[in-house]
């Protein structure tokens, strides 16, 4: 029987020594699309900063004006105004109105003709809004940043979405290549290249990337088509398949040498996320003091085709290092989506909840993933949680805030999983914009019978009460536990107590049961 199997071992790896050569289409192309993603990336990078820098440079001008000028419309606002519009690279106007529309003075001393294109967005952690708005008789958009004023009147500033010629954007990169800026719901604002093709592309492969301006719900998107930048590496294609031929025979003779003394068996993780093994668990979070269903996490369990079920500590880690956790996360996005679609519909404030790993940030196409997998559905990307799980340190600190920001933009809410743990540093907490913080079950567990007072556990829920953070516990075994929970300000958890991890269509039915609102009282009979 062994002789047998190393029969078949040795022609696999007969069979693979060849892999090289016929993979050098697929590495090549691989390079060439990390090369010019690189490429794209700094360009649409460059285009958010600049975005990003004209819109709060109007944001600064404004608050300027109006902490110089006690009132509005008078000899000192106007001076104020000049000033800043002469220190300011992108303020063209300035104007009062009221939110009829009526002006009442500008910078120019005449009537501002401008045509809204959208309606008013608000800025996360601004009191500005700001909107895309057709300026005189320019072509560009402009984008009109506006701060109420008392109770009637408002004042605005005007910028160009991007202060220089469309074209200009597309500067460094391939003929054929697009860039626009465009608002998080789609709307475009500035497109540079013909756009039509990427937007029919059909089969028509593109390279494209995403960046995003800060915290304003402004996207910029850089594409490509594959074929054009293929076409400049023919040079390396061929010293590609020189080096691939001889790395074939040396591999030839090593993995022959190899199969014959190897009786591990291949991890079979890629082929089970292919197969749809890797399903959905759903973790039900219970609001403490109504008792009702609040939500749940989305977590994974490998149900192989003989019946048994692998609990996620024996793949998660390998996943994670292999980079098969994020195929793996666009699956189970997909099948949470087809399993809650209707419980969602019927339950507007249930919370959906993600995991995401370390690689997620340094991929950055979860974002599109996500939109492209919801945007669809009946799931609202307000009802979307995605946990930041941290069994690998996070040291792009700039991609994850751009992933963040990018999620955040959709409606999208953040969660820290498994608080003051490991690598989940509580120092991310203000710089990420995380909206909620878990306990982990090692802080829960020390909620002991007859306790008043756990420290550790008190100084968590302290702080993220004064950070403003929406507080989740984990790992809720027994009662004492709740009620020591929810007497401390403590309102949503998750654990056995309430039930283990489930399948959709049990969740389904337990989410129905606790939901279900209450039957109406029967009216007594009356006197015979």
């Amino acid at each position: 029987m062994k002789s047998k199997y190393t029969h078949v071992l040795t022609l696999i790896a007969a069979i693979a020594a060849f892999l090289p050569v016929m993979a050098v289409d697929f590495l090549l192309d691989s390079y060439v699309r990390v090369r010019e993603r690189a490429v794209l990336q700094g360009t649409a990078d460059a285009v958010a900063a600049r975005v990003q820098a004209t819109v709060y440079d109007a944001i600064g001008s404004l608050r300027h004006i109006l902490a110089d000028s006690a009132s509005l419309c008078t000899p000192g606002f106007i001076t104020s105004v000049h000033h800043q519009m002469e220190r300011s690279l992108y303020l063209k106007q300035v104007l009062v109105e009221n939110y009829d529309g009526v002006q009442y003075c500008d910078a120019l001393g005449k009537q501002v003709q401008y045509t809204p294109l959208t309606k008013p967005f608000s800025i996360p952690s601004q009191t500005e809004t700001i909107e895309v708005v057709r300026f005189a008789d320019l072509a560009a958009p402009f984008i009109k940043v506006t701060q109420g004023f008392g109770q009637s009147r408002k004042v605005s500033s005007f910028v160009p979405v991007v202060a220089a010629e469309a074209a200009s954007l597309l500067s460094g990169l391939k003929p054929a290549s697009v860039v626009r800026v465009a608002l998080s719901d789609g709307t475009a604002m500035v497109t540079a290249g013909d756009a039509a093709g990427y937007d029919a592309r059909g089969t028509t492969e593109f390279v494209s990337v995403e960046s995003f301006a800060g915290a304003l719900p402004i996207r910029i998107t850089a594409a490509v088509p594959f074929a054009i930048v293929r076409a400049d590496y023919a040079d390396l294609d061929t010293s590609f398949t020189i080096i691939s031929s001889l790395m074939s025979a040396a591999f030839l003779i090593l993995a022959l040498q190899y199969v014959r003394r190897s009786d591990l068996p291949a991890f079979d993780l890629e082929r089970a996320i292919k197969a749809g093994e890797i399903r959905p668990y759903y973790q039900p979070v219970i609001n403490l003091r109504t008792g009702g269903l609040a939500g749940c996490e989305v977590l994974a369990r490998w149900e192989k085709k003989s019946g048994e079920v692998v609990s996620p500590g024996a793949f998660i880690e390998y996943a994670e290092v292999t980079g098969l956790a994020i195929p793996m996360t666009v699956s189970l996005m997909q099948q949470a989506r087809d399993d809650l679609s209707d419980l969602c519909r019927d339950m507007p404030d249930l919370k959906v909840s993600i995991n995401l790993f370390e690689g997620h940030f340094r991929d950055g196409n979860v974002v599109e993933d996500v939109h492209t997998i919801f945007s669809g559905s009946t799931i609202s990307f307000r009802q979307l949680v995605f946990e930041l799980t941290e069994r690998q340190p996070m040291d792009r600190m700039a991609a994850a805030q751009s992933v963040i920001a990018g999620l955040h933009a959709m409606g999208c809410r953040i969660a820290m999983d498994d608080a003051g743990t490991g690598h989940s540093n509580l120092a991310y907490l203000q710089p990420l914009g995380i909206d909620v913080v878990k306990i982990d079950r090692i802080f829960v567990d020390m909620i002991k019978p007859g306790l008043t007072q756990v420290p550790v556990l008190d100084g968590l829920l302290s702080m993220a009460r004064d950070l403003g953070t929406e507080i989740v516990a984990e790992g809720v075994e027994n009662e004492e536990q709740a009620v020591y929970l929810r007497s401390h300000g403590v309102m949503l958890a998750q654990g056995y107590l309430f039930a283990p991890p489930l399948k959709g269509a049990a969740f389904r039915e337990l989410a129905l049961a606790l939901n279900k609102p209450p039957a109406p009282a029967a009216l007594p009979k009356a006197a015979a």
